[in-house]
């Protein structure tokens, strides 16, 4: 049976709804919906007659009304914090756009100043999401606990919780530390410096621990740390101004983050006159679009994103079929990234070739 002429009754910003496609088509409101969920039993020709019309009548499928019936809402929420980092909207881009692809419906929660995540868990959770990623934060005990027993899965993004067995995915930051320390000595850096972040974000911790037990490897035992306090320019502006009055003066720095570390570099020069490299090499962990721009040309651990969100989007497929029932932590490496904010290799060695030292 052919569909009803559309578009002649309806009045102006009228809703289409399945029950209209299936009076139009003359089937049951079930068959719509079936013709909407790929793993449906359905003969091809019905499914493509409806989705035809209702790509005609602009219609898309509502997926709360889907999660009544299929009892999943395929909805993944995301909250995120500390915007100020361009690492951030990097990676929710990203994200998104794979989660989209493997057909989730995204919801965003942003943590506004003066509240936690744990503010903001029981707003997302009110939605019935099967996930809820957690970007550059994490919840409290008790918040993880509501949510399991709301059904919803936490997943940490570039955070890990140790006193957690929440899921998380991050990359090897205590391995970018080390390659850093492991630059610096080999371009023959002997005073060296930590910028940290947040000072207790898992991603401060970890990079230091690298950082440091590298050092210490290597045969260099004091290494200043000057705190950020948050992953922010202005924060890696302000620890350099506190760093450079010390006697003597580091001659390079690792920061905690990209965008730290070109704070840094601006108040090295504006406020000191130093040369970078020339005086003091600086180096930063996570490779945001900025650090390639030729005025920054920033050394930095490139944080391997498009494998973290990969394994991300697999780890919530799998748990969404049940294959996945223990709580998991993908842990990634990454690549430094030589630039021009630090010292040459002697030799022109490459430094790809460097030795994946513990």
């Amino acid at each position: 049976m052919d569909p009803k002429p559309a578009g002649k009754t309806d009045r102006p910003g009228k809703r289409i709804n399945a029950k209209r496609l299936a009076e139009d088509l003359d089937v049951s409101i079930s068959t719509i919906s079936r013709a909407f969920n790929k793993d449906a039993v359905i003969a091809q020709e019905t499914r493509s007659r409806i989705l035809d019309y209702a790509d005609q009548l602009g219609y898309r499928p509502n997926p709360y009304a889907q999660s009544l019936i299929t009892q999943k809402s395929r909805i993944v929420g995301i909250i995120v914090s500390h915007l100020e980092n361009p690492f951030y909207p990097e990676a929710l881009r990203g994200l998104s756009e794979a989660l989209r692809e493997a057909g989730w419906h995204l919801m965003l929660f942003t943590v506004p100043f003066g509240k936690t995540p744990d503010d903001i868990l029981p707003l997302a959770i009110s939605y019935q999401p099967e996930f809820v990623i957690v970007m550059a934060v994490t919840v409290s005990s008790r918040a993880q606990e509501v949510a399991e027993r709301a059904g919803t899965k936490l997943i940490y993004f570039n955070r890990r919780d140790p006193d957690s067995s929440t899921f998380y995915v991050i990359c090897d930051n205590a391995h970018g530390g080390g390659m850093i320390a492991d630059h610096f000595i080999d371009t023959g850096c002997r005073r060296l410096a930590y910028i940290a972040g947040f000072q207790n974000a898992s991603t401060t911790l970890d990079r230091w621990r690298g950082f440091r037990d590298r050092c210490i490897e290597r045969g260099l035992s004091d290494v200043w740390r000057e705190e950020g306090y948050s992953f922010s320019y202005e924060a890696g502006y302000s620890a350099a101004m506190r760093l450079m009055n010390r006697r003597p003066r580091p001659d390079a720095v690792f920061c905690a983050s990209d965008i730290i570390a070109l704070g840094c570099i601006e108040a090295l020069r504006t406020e000191f006159g130093l040369r970078v490299p020339e005086d003091v090499s600086v180096a930063g962990l996570d490779n945001i679009e900025m650090a390639a721009w030729p005025s920054h040309s920033l050394t930095t651990y490139s944080q391997p994103l498009d494998r973290m969100i990969e394994a991300t989007v697999r780890l919530i497929e799998e748990i969404s079929i049940g294959a996945e029932s223990e709580k998991v932590a993908w842990q990634i490496k990454g690549d430094i990234i030589v630039r021009k904010s630090t010292r040459p290799l002697p030799d022109g060695k490459d430094t790809a070739t460097l030795p994946d030292k513990p």
